[in-house]
């Protein structure tokens, strides 16, 4: 493979995740069953009704509250038409439908509050389609409120019906549902993983006149890496348990911007080498940031106590499934150019980090400034920047 080819292939590889960086689409819906009838809540972010709805009317490229309640009508209808609730295999009657706006870490949401009037509480049932048929990634989180306990789930394309149990919740399947969760948050989080990768590029190499140099130790570079990649799990573990607790809080867009900046710095330093050795340091310093990135989904989900320990754990073991075998993917790709193809290898790296600054400083504009630059790589994108005002 030629330098040119080399090029091209890097260039194919890292530009459409420009594309993808964006933050996830979740609506959280609440089920209280202590009462009669069901009351329930539905937050379902802005920016995903405008994609469908269509709610900035003068597109000025800001969602008001006239311009919001003028359309109550058919984010009712809409909302309502992919929701259903059934019991003994008579549909439940849903609504009416009250509209209110609440801002939750990664943007403002329409927050539907209404009745779901069964005719029996036995077997009930749930079939969830919101979004679905728009974004194969749309996530449903639901929270069940029972008289005893808190039983949660995630609704997605592969499950959007859910058998809702009244007494007694199965933990281990909601454990399960929560580490699909993290493991999806991670493959999703383009970001996250191209910090971590950035960091893994030189593994093992040695900086030497002004170029990185084969180091030919296969052992040192599989120690550096299990460094970087265990100081980055320990770091952001740490931050994520504290979000998710209340115990430190910070502003969603001063998160966004401080993740771009970390992938922009770690992609920098391989250009311009910095830190040559304990990158693990960089690795855990900087991956504090990401834990509050992760945390965003459990935090707004406002769960108790009692459930939010179980979620907690199975999200994060989720996050570092995804996050083992992308790098155990990475790694036998990345020793084998090295050896036996390093003139391509050379290329690839300052190349790949040079993409990824690229990248990273769109990121950090667009999160920074609140700037929709990724919609100018296509029209499709427009939908991430209207906000409410």
């Amino acid at each position: 493979m030629t330098h040119r080819q080399c090029a091209w292939l890097t260039i194919a590889l890292f530009v459409p995740l420009t594309v993808f960086a964006h933050q996830p689409s979740d609506s959280y819906l609440h089920l209280d069953l202590r009462r009669e009838p069901i009351v329930v809540q539905w937050d379902i972010a802005l920016r995903d009704l405008e994609y469908a709805l269509g709610l900035d009317a003068n597109q000025d490229n800001a969602i008001t509250w006239g311009e919001l309640e003028s359309q109550q009508g058919a984010i009712a209808a809409y909302a309502l038409g992919r929701l259903a609730i059934s019991a003994a295999d008579q549909m439940c009657r849903l609504g009416p439908v009250a509209l209110l706006v609440d801002r939750h870490s990664d943007g403002a949401y329409a927050v539907l509050q209404f009745k779901a009037d069964c005719p029996t509480r036995s077997h009930l049932e749930l079939d969830y389609r919101l979004f679905f048929d728009l974004d194969p990634s749309h996530r449903g989180l639901l929270r069940i409120t029972l008289a005893t306990a808190t039983s949660t789930a995630v609704l997605s394309p592969e499950r959007p019906r859910l058998a809702l149990e009244l007494e007694h919740p199965r933990l281990w399947a909601q454990f399960l549902d929560y580490w699909r969760e993290g493991i999806w948050h991670i493959v999703i989080g383009v970001d996250h993983i191209l910090f971590l990768f950035s960091l893994l590029l030189p593994a093992g190499l040695r900086y030497d006149n002004g170029q990185w140099l084969e180091s030919g130790q296969l052992h040192s570079a599989l120690f550096e890496v299990m460094g970087v990649v265990t100081a980055f799990t320990v770091a952001h573990s740490l931050t994520l348990a504290l979000a998710v607790l209340g115990w430190v809080q910070l502003p969603g867009r001063l998160v966004e911007s401080a993740i771009a900046a970390t992938v922009l710095l770690a992609a920098l330093n391989n250009l311009y080498p910095v830190v040559t050795s304990r990158r693990w340091l960089v690795a855990f310093a900087l991956g504090l940031i990401h834990g509050f990135g992760f945390a965003s989904v459990l935090t707004d989900l406002g769960l108790p106590g009692n459930a939010l320990a179980l979620a907690l754990a199975a999200f994060n073991l989720g996050v570092e499934t995804g996050q083992l075998v992308l790098v155990m993917g990475f790694l036998p790709v990345v020793f084998w150019l090295r050896r036996f193809a390093w003139r391509v290898y050379s290329v690839a790296l300052p190349l790949s980090s040079l993409t990824v600054v690229v990248i990273a400083g769109l990121w950090f504009v667009e999160r920074t400034f609140d700037m929709p630059l990724v919609s100018l790589l296509g029209e499709q994108m427009t939908w991430l920047a209207p906000r409410l005002v």
